[in-house]
């Protein structure tokens, strides 16, 4: 099942998609509202086509987005790095949240050097802590696209990276989460972006270093994981940062996010 928030007036309601269509479901709440309450997908109204809605990000408001670094063999080669002995956890903040087609914006007086990294989104669907791996995918709502856009400039020049990577508009989500059930393996999928339609970066998730079972029990152990929690697993080689020359986005560029079997995530970058 996919299923998506979307703007209705001043207020969110959910949807299931089909095709390229949404059709509204009956349920009062937000994203984690229906993960906690475990409601069914009782329609609400026709089909609206997906170029008639403006959709939301996956989830509103978590209790917190837990990124991981350096969780793919390849992008660890590419930035020359050395595989870390366990998962290497940051954060951003719910502030950075943004849904498909909404703008990725920066001040250029702030950071000149922003780079996009494609993610494999994990969404958590009860509380759990010190969870065991054998226990972890029970434990998992569903997948969305994520984009860890990163300020380098003051990821490096702060020596530890989470204003750089919690600037407003910084963490796009969407298009929508699809549930576990429909992706019985999410270690075997072809994950891309694409800047202004050239592909940056194609590789697949089974490159990632430590495996969601592994993951989410690592994190599980150190804080309470709940509802609604974002876990974004590390981004695969072809980031900006480390091509020689460097790339970075820029005003009006288009960036795209594309996870097999899960969908794909269009924003475009504003400066100010």
């Amino acid at each position: 099942m996919k299923i998506a928030q979307f703007y209705d007036k001043d207020s969110i309601r959910l949807g299931i998609i089909n095709a390229d269509s949404l059709i509204p479901i009956d349920f009062q709440g937000e994203m984690i509202d229906f993960i906690k309450k475990g409601q069914d997908c009782r329609p609400s109204g026709k089909a609206v086509g997906l170029d008639r809605i403006k959709l939301a990000p996956s989830v509103s408001n978590p209790s917190k987005i837990v990124a991981i670094g350096l969780n793919y063999i390849d992008h660890i080669r590419e930035s020359k790095g050395e595989i870390p002995e366990s998962p290497l956890i940051f954060a951003k903040f719910p502030n950075s949240l943004i849904g498909h087609n909404d703008f990725i914006t920066w001040d250029v007086n702030l950071a000149k050097k922003v780079d996009f990294e494609a993610e494999l989104a994990v969404i958590i669907g009860k509380t759990i802590h010190n969870c065991p791996k054998t226990e972890v995918m029970k434990a998992i709502f569903g997948y969305t696209c994520a984009n860890d856009v990163s300020a380098r400039d003051l990821q490096f020049g702060d020596g530890q990276w989470v204003r750089g990577k919690s600037l407003d508009t910084f963490c796009p989500l969407g298009p929508w989460i699809v549930t576990s059930d429909d992706i019985p393996d999410p270690h075997s999928l072809k994950i891309r972006c694409w800047l202004n339609g050239q592909i940056m970066q194609n590789s697949n998730t089974s490159m990632m270093v430590f495996k969601l079972p592994e993951l989410i029990s690592f994190i599980s152990k150190n804080f309470t994981l709940i509802p609604g929690d974002v876990v974004i697993t590390g981004t695969p080689h072809g980031v900006g940062a480390f091509r020689e020359p460097s790339i970075y986005m820029k005003d009006g560029d288009e960036v795209v996010v594309e996870i097999e079997k899960v969908g794909r995530l269009v924003n475009i970058c504003r400066t100010i």
